[in-house]
């Protein structure tokens, strides 16, 4: 299994009594960043056994935990973790610093758990109580309520073989992109539009030849691209959904990206994709219902390779000292600012504001947070259609409706320069006609 975590993230390991979460914690992670409860009943107690000093180790815990979300430190809660509300606190302080909450949920076999538990003198063994928590685990992690409870990626382990296959990657935090200076050469909403893409990309100057690697994109038309002079590009999101070919799209991103030669933030239907690739039950419109049939048709690994990259990518990127800021639908400066709430930002980064209410076509009200922005950063985004791309108050939206048989545009930065081609066709039919108004967003 192929595991994508942030460096600013609070990784919570779920599991009852023997299912080997210490042992995994520390082959894949720092002795430093792993916070353990039984640890500080030692240190309270003498005895990491002492139940009775549980509450005077939590109180430990979080104050440890407290002290590196601080300094944005990834930190893992080694736990059982099976209650939500002990999980409650912790997904508070990520929230309070701004980080990524992440669970590692170890749900092996009952039988399995006895046997551990019975050859370590060091735990009495009760088999109700291993009972208890194993049923408490499986009430306490569905889908839907580790989603509500704010855990953005959830990995589920369900045999040792899964423990021991589990590869850990960690990606950089949007901040350690600023140095970035570029040039860029940033792209708007794909959707799925890889022949406009192809004819995009050697517009922009950049030189295509066959894939070397030997991975899933062998045998496939997907190509390597460099620039002679070394630009970087920069995708904002929305890669699926509506045009033609979702899947050489994601083929061809993930090949940029994986060689260095991209960058790229998830849009809504990104992260509407990634939600129903967890299993998670989400409605089918808006052009996923076509997306997924094209996915049923590539194999297995393909699909957990696209689940990895898509939970991967940052939210935002801040690059050019803080100079520039690429996120899908914007972000004000409000939510630019440290200590910023990040499911706020999270949502302001996939959707933009809204008023809460709908339109005569059901569409959310959107509010024009660009009219009004005054941050010092350049935003470059998508999200809402437009039929050229619209500058206004040191903010560009380059999302030109290419699904909509409009055009798909870059922006070169920091030039300023704008390039599209034109759609092919018209794939999908907007509820809103955005060459005159803009504003048909899901």
């Amino acid at each position: 299994m192929n595991i994508t975590i942030p460096e600013r993230a609070l990784i919570l390991l779920i599991g009852v009594s023997g299912s080997g979460k210490s042992t995994f914690a520390r082959q894949h992670f720092r002795p430093a960043e792993i916070v353990s409860s039984d640890h500080y009943r030692a240190v309270v107690a003498d005895d990491e056994n002492d139940q009775m000093a549980t509450k005077d180790a939590f109180d430990l815990v979080h104050q440890v935990v407290d002290k590196r979300l601080k300094r944005s430190l990834l930190t893992v809660i080694d736990a059982t973790n099976v209650k939500i509300s002990d999980r409650k606190r912790f997904l508070e302080q990520a929230q309070t610093f701004n980080s990524q909450a992440v669970a590692f949920i170890f749900d092996l076999p009952i039988d399995l758990l006895r046997g551990r538990l019975q050859t370590r003198p060091d735990r009495s063994f009760d088999p109700e109580i291993l009972i208890r928590q194993q049923a408490r685990l499986h009430q306490s992690t569905q889908p839907a309520q580790l989603a509500a409870e704010g855990f953005a990626q959830v990995y589920r382990f369900m045999s040792a073989d899964d423990m021991a296959r589990a590869v850990i990657t960690r990606l950089s935090a949007p901040a350690v992109l600023t140095a970035e200076t570029g040039p860029f050469d940033i792209i708007g909403d794909v959707h799925g539009c890889y022949d406009e893409l192809t004819l995009l990309l050697e517009k922009s100057g950049y030189v295509g030849f066959p894939v070397r690697s030997s991975g899933s994109d062998s045998g496939s038309d997907v190509l390597d691209y460099v620039h002679p002079v070394g630009r970087k590009l920069v995708f904002v999101g929305d890669l699926v959904d509506r045009g033609p070919d979702s899947v050489r799209v994601l083929r061809q991103v993930m090949a940029l990206v994986r060689q260095g030669v991209a960058l790229c933030v998830p849009g809504n239907h990104d992260d509407k994709l990634l939600r129903k690739l967890y299993g998670r039950n989400v409605s089918m419109d808006y052009g996923l219902a076509e997306t997924w049939v094209q996915l049923s048709k590539q194999p297995p690994a393909f699909l957990a390779e696209v689940e990895t990259f898509l939970a991967s990518l940052p939210y935002f990127l801040q690059l050019d000292n803080g100079k520039l800021l690429v996120a899908h639908a914007g972000l004000d400066e409000r939510m630019q600012r440290p200590g910023a709430n990040p499911k706020a930002v999270k949502a302001f980064c996939l959707f933009g504001p809204t008023t809460g209410e709908t339109d005569a076509l059901g569409l959310p009200v959107r509010i024009d947070w660009a009219a009004t922005y005054v941050g010092s950063a350049m935003v470059v985004y998508g999200h809402t259609p437009v039929g050229e791309a619209r500058s206004i108050n040191n903010t560009v939206n380059i999302d030109t409706g290419c699904c909509f048989g409009g055009k798909l545009t870059v922006l070169r930065y920091p030039e300023r320069e704008l390039l599209s081609v034109d759609a092919f066709s018209q794939y999908a039919i907007p509820k809103r006609n955005f060459r005159i108004s803009g504003g048909t967003d899901h």
